[in-house]
């Protein structure tokens, strides 16, 4: 007997209830299917997508197996293979957007139409997002009570890979990983934000194990503090399946029981992300439409010069300019800059919160579509467990309280510098040449008055509510 395995944000063996279950079947083909949802992607999402694919491909091509790469309609493609290897039963782990259970839906309608098994595992969360109601059976909207909700639940023990016997049929056809051009999008950036990358499940697992073993004890004192590197960074390897939530909650729980200051803080963060799957689920139009009702009208600026300078990080701003700039360098950002340059954004510069949730989504390697929909809501004061509107964070006095030594900026600001680091160097060999930018330019005078930008904030705020 013969199982598909359909590939997609699992991109491990150890702790996969779909490949367990595929291996418990018989032999096990693995299939990764390039589709819409795949095409959709950003550009650094998308490349690295493509390099977690290709860690696993090496994993299970050294026990001896093959990953099958297609390109198309995933419905069409996993009917003609399972046809043409005789398969009798198809796997997969759930994905929770709108878009996924769409087309996991009707996929599986078709499967099972044609006569095969089909069953689907949780993978990617902790708690499945119908398993956690209020009292009243509805869903929860706001952060503390969720919490509260599933601190205590049990959760099922991680499995260890299983042993897996690998199907390679000879009849069928699979394309090379590299005529997809899963990269293109990044040009000469990616060759920068590589090297600040850690593909695949023993990079995780390394990561994991550095995090709990040096840097948990100090994580909810200095986790805010964006030149230290106390936080964990699996946020890359979460968006990827690369490391199941479980391996971590058990990691984290571990740690709180020895007595570690900052475990329970660790765990709260990871049960964030549990929320905001807990909210896509129950809102699939979170991406796009204002949680809270009554925003609709307000009067967002569009894209903008003023965009575009927050894009590039040339603001003028340096705590917001040094946190663009690191995100274009390593595909990532530190949350508490993201909550700075989201709130600069949507505030300083009353800009739509949809536009800044579109460049963290085309330039994120950690892009995740439930935890940016909601934290670009939550900073922009229309979405669930919002800050208030009328919060708006000074960058000036974040970088005092936060960065005091100017570490972190000295880090990603070049221009100015008598001794620029390498760090913030490599921004010019990462962004477009169209940019025409270079270290020797001289720093960008502000694009706004902070004080100015938060009193037309606040007098937006003001009106909206008239």
């Amino acid at each position: 007997m013969t199982a598909i395995w359909w590939l997609r944000r699992d991109l491990r063996l150890d702790d996969n209830p779909a490949l367990r279950a595929a291996a418990n079947a018989g032999q096990v083909l693995p299939v990764f299917i390039c589709d819409d949802s795949v095409e959709r992607l950003g550009a650094a999402p998308k490349w690295r997508l493509g390099l977690g694919l290709e860690a696993l491909i090496q994993r299970i091509e050294a026990q001896g197996g093959q990953v099958f790469l297609r390109r198309g309609a995933a419905r069409d493609i996993l009917l003609e293979l399972a046809q043409a290897i005789g398969a009798d039963t198809v796997v997969w782990n759930r994905l929770y957007d709108g878009a996924a259970i769409e087309r996991d839906t009707a996929v599986k309608t078709a499967l099972q139409e044609a006569g095969l098994s089909v069953q689907s595992y949780n993978s990617h969360l902790l708690f499945e997002p119908w398993t956690v109601e209020t009292k009243s059976g509805g869903y929860y909207k706001v952060y503390s009570p969720f919490w509260r909700a599933v601190c205590d639940r049990p959760v099922a023990a991680a499995h260890a890979a299983p042993n897996v016997d690998w199907a390679s049929p000879s009849e069928v056809q699979t394309d090379p990983v590299s005529d997809w051009a899963l990269g293109a999008g990044m040009q000469r950036g990616a060759e920068v934000v590589q090297a600040h990358c850690r593909i695949g499940e023993d990079a995780a697992r390394a990561r994991l194990d550095h995090f709990i073993g040096c840097h948990i004890a100090d994580y909810k004192a200095r986790r805010d503090f964006p030149a230290e590197p106390v936080c964990s960074g699996l946020s890359e390897n979460l968006t990827y399946g690369e490391i199941s939530p479980r391996r971590i909650w058990a990691a984290g729980q571990a740690a709180r029981e020895a007595g570690e200051p900052g475990a329970e803080h660790f765990l709260k963060e990871l049960v964030w992300r549990e929320f905001a799957y807990h909210l896509l689920f129950h809102e699939p139009s979170l991406p796009e439409d204002n949680h809270r009702e009554g925003w609709d009208d307000f009067p967002w600026r569009g894209d903008s010069e003023d965009a575009d300078r927050w894009r590039r990080g040339c603001t003028g701003i340096r705590f917001v300019d040094a946190a663009m700039r690191e995100l274009y360098v390593t595909g990532t950002m530190h949350n508490r800059a993201r909550m700075i340059v989201a709130s600069f954004l949507t505030k300083h510069l009353l800009t739509d919160w949809r536009l800044g949730r579109a460049w963290f989504e085309d330039c994120l390697i950690d892009w995740d579509p439930a935890s940016n929909a909601m934290g670009w809501q939550w900073v922009a004061g229309c979405g669930p467990d919002a800050a208030p509107y009328f919060r708006v964070f000074n960058p000036d006095g974040q970088a005092e309280k936060y960065d005091p030594e100017g570490t972190y900026r000295h880090r990603w600001i070049a221009e100015g510098a008598d001794t620029p680091s390498d760090t913030a160097l490599s921004f010019f060999d990462a962004v477009p040449k169209s940019w025409a930018v270079s270290p020797g330019d001289a720093y960008p005078a502000p694009i706004i008055d902070l004080r100015k930008g938060r009193e037309r904030a606040l007098a937006a705020y003001e009106a909206r509510k008239g």
